[in-house]
């Protein structure tokens, strides 16, 4: 079995302490291996001599270089090589800034040390899959024989690698969630006043993602599109959906100025196979790593036709989750660009 090498980046000599003690077991039956750096220089310097490590669990405030500045080294550094933030500056802005730069989990400080050894066996699954593929490629001369050799020879060896990887086929099940009426507010609200209260309520969304083991894939002016995969991965995004529901029904009203605004939400939930991988330009450098696909297009259009306060999901979706949840069927509704209608169903608790 391959010995995981994780490179810990944290400026709080406690915590190498604690990753020694709580980890023993897995690093004295070489399953785990840690090297620990004080900033990110150190932390890029032993990427250089180490190039097998697998991932990073970096800090975000540190000393010298910062785990956000760190994140926008790693492509060049390791392209394959994925980082979990493990910061207490778990406020929105670093959530979002981490996201956008490739961040792959958030784990927040105290660490409860049970979520970090899932979330870095949920990670190490990802990279290996990644390993995995970008070696089947390397040894299928079969490539050669069908590409022409001056585009081979147009894209370098890391490019052509980096173009690869991070493309794969996966069940998950994803979430759209969308604040209702939030643009009407925007046309007659101060632009501060509206950036504060929408970074409010996507704090309370985020944080019941993360509690639901969901990943925050991206957002989308006043809505939020997650993720959530491995075990029971329906049944976590739809408890997550409830919890959010819950959670901004139970806000107050916010005064602007002479306009009042009543926090709530709209959600679609699709879950199945999806495409997973890096989209975009890649002569702009702008790629986003997230999932496309029919499954991901019902999604957000099942939250499109939802009224504020429902969590609608699909049939075969239904057909799964009676049993757990409770469900009712609001009958067959025409979605964008789908030839028939969709019988959707409404989740109610």
């Amino acid at each position: 079995m391959h010995m995981a090498k994780l490179l810990v980046v944290d400026d709080e000599a406690d915590l190498e302490v604690l990753i020694r003690q709580k980890f023993r077991k897995k690093i004295r039956e070489n399953t785990y291996s840690f090297l620990f750096a004080r900033d990110g220089n150190e932390a890029l310097t032993l990427l250089k001599e180490h190039a097998d490590i697998d991932v990073i669990l970096t800090d975000i405030n540190m000393p010298g270089m910062d785990g956000l500045t760190l994140l926008t080294k790693l492509p060049e550094a390791n392209p394959v090589i994925k980082a979990v933030m493990v910061s207490a500056y778990g406020d929105m802005d670093n959530i979002r800034t981490a996201m956008n730069r490739g961040a792959f989990d958030f784990v927040f400080k105290p660490v409860n040390f049970d979520d970090l050894d899932k979330t870095i066996e949920k990670t190490l699954q990802h990279v290996t899959q990644l390993k995995s593929t970008l070696q089947a490629i390397k040894e299928n001369n079969i490539l050669k024989m069908y590409v022409d050799e001056n585009v081979l020879n147009f894209m370098t060896h890391q490019e052509f690698e980096k173009s690869l990887l991070d493309n794969e086929t996966v069940e998950a099940s994803v979430l759209f969630i969308d604040i209702c009426g939030f643009t009407a507010i925007t046309e007659n609200v101060g632009a501060d006043s509206v950036v504060k209260m929408l970074n409010n309520l996507f704090d309370v969304i985020v944080k019941e993602i993360i509690n639901h083991q969901g990943h925050i894939d991206k957002f989308m002016g006043d809505a939020v599109m997650a993720v959530f995969r491995g075990d029971y991965h329906m049944d976590r995004a739809i408890e997550a959906a409830l919890a959010v529901r819950d959670r901004i029904a139970e806000m107050e009203t916010v005064e602007l100025g002479d306009a009042a605004f009543k926090p709530e939400v709209s959600i679609g939930i699709n879950s199945g196979e999806m495409i997973s991988g890096n989209i975009g330009s890649a002569s702009l450098r702008r790629l986003d790593y997230t999932v496309i696909g029919d499954t991901v297009n019902v999604a957000q259009r099942l939250q499109g036709v939802a009224k504020a306060g429902q969590i609608l999901v699909a049939a075969h979706v239904y057909e799964q989750a009676r049993q757990s949840f409770s469900l009712q069927g609001i009958g067959d509704v025409q979605l964008k660009n789908k030839a028939k209608p969709v019988a959707v169903y409404e989740v109610l608790a």
